[in-house]
């Protein structure tokens, strides 16, 4: 998702990396596992600290063995449809900060079903 978002290929980050895209597939399907320094050297490429690749996934247990809670994944799945993605781009690029306030109003709006 953090590669789309920056219009990254597979072939650049591989290219980064030096590994193929091939290699980058295989990471991005799960298909291979990534080593912590490779992961830590795919997140300064992505401009992300190593805890955004965690999102969603499980906390470990606490000192009672609840390990229930997860860390919210709302945005990341949000931002892996294709819509999210097109919003945030999109969204980032306006600069006025009030104009940006006042389309977050109107879509708590639109959500709330206060505009029909």
């Amino acid at each position: 998702m953090r590669r789309k978002m920056l219009n990254m290929s597979q072939s650049s980050l591989g290219d980064a990396l030096g590994v193929t895209f091939q290699q980058v597939q295989k990471y991005e399907k799960g298909t291979n596992r990534v080593g912590a320094s490779r992961l830590q050297h795919i997140a300064h490429i992505l401009q992300v600290p190593v805890p955004f690749f965690f999102e969603g996934v499980a906390k470990p247990a606490d000192a009672t063995g609840d390990a229930s809670t997860v860390y919210p994944s709302y945005a990341t799945e949000f931002l892996a449809t294709s819509e999210g993605l097109t919003l945030s781009k999109a969204f980032i690029r306006i600069n006025n900060p009030k104009l940006r306030g006042t389309i977050v109003a109107l879509i708590e709006d639109l959500a709330d079903g206060n505009l029909q």
